[in-house]
């Protein structure tokens, strides 16, 4: 392939859509335009929560977090994405590779727990106003430091995999079912512990999320208000929404056998799961 020829042995060849060069283009300039709005937007996110005191409260201080984490999660893909389908050279090096991989993991099952907590601040802040401030904390730092425990293993184990050789990522960037595929032997081990981090990462935290805004619909059903319907869409709408699109774009990636997913169809959710907005 004439894109190995201009990369060293041991770096990793990133395929992407390159044997659709005109879509490959037009993809390319779609992703630098969500790329420049997530950069502006997660940023004022951050600076609005920072500058205004009157926005210093759990909530914020979460959604502060949400809009860090978005920004270190695409700006790890995006630039060497970019680079690479603009470039001579659509390689990466084995360091590059590992260390992307390790923060996408890190990066990405951190947010799927800090949703999860965000649900918590406002189901907290709503039905256990004394216990709040203590419990919030603890799940923040639980949040981060489960998502960089199982980035270490996951990517660890994945890592360890022979490749016998193969070096072409059929995908825009090193993560996890692009890397397992490269394997030449097939591996009981990492299936396993891919199947227990999205029991643990994707469908508890998920369900949580819907428990905790059935219980503050609850709540909120029992207010005698004109405003009530729409005190419960302020509260629950724009994060369920974000909600549904991130965990279902994940599970549908990660959870579903990866021999029914086309190489093209697991490309475009992927690029998809990449560009989600904010809360």
């Amino acid at each position: 392939m004439e894109t190995s020829s201009v990369s060293s042995g041991t770096d990793f060849i990133l395929l992407g859509f390159s044997d659709r060069p005109q879509l490959e283009h037009i993809i390319s300039v779609v992703v630098f335009i969500i790329y420049i709005v997530t950069l502006v937007g997660n940023t004022t996110i951050i600076l609005v929560s920072y500058l205004d005191t009157q926005l210093h409260t759990f909530m914020y201080f979460f959604l502060s977090n949400l809009s860090f984490l978005d920004l270190c999660y695409t700006t790890s893909i995006i630039p060497q994405m970019l680079a690479n389908q603009w470039g001579p050279k659509k390689s990466i090096t084995y360091g590059g590779c590992v260390l992307q991989f390790f923060f996408v993991l890190d990066l990405g099952a951190t947010e799927c727990l800090l949703l999860a907590v965000m649900a918590y601040d406002r189901y907290a802040a709503v039905c256990q106003p004394l216990h709040y401030t203590l419990k919030c904390t603890l799940s923040f730092a639980t949040a981060w430091l489960s998502g960089l425990a199982s980035a270490l293993i996951v990517c660890s184990l994945t890592l360890k995999l022979p490749r016998c050789g193969h070096r072409e990522v059929d995908n825009f960037f090193c993560e996890m079912p692009a890397l397992i595929k490269m394997a030449c032997v097939y591996s009981k081990v990492i299936e396993i512990v891919v199947f227990a981090f999205g029991v643990v990462f994707l469908f508890v935290p998920l369900s949580l999320i819907l428990i905790s805004y059935g219980v503050i619909t609850q709540a909120v059903m029992r207010i005698k208000s004109a405003t009530r319907l729409q005190k419960i869409l302020n509260t629950c709408g724009s994060h369920l929404t974000v909600v549904i699109l991130f965990y279902g774009t994940i599970i549908y990636i990660y959870m579903k056998p990866q021999n029914t997913i086309s190489q093209d169809e697991g490309k475009f959710f992927t690029l998809s799961h990449n560009h989600h907005t904010q809360p």
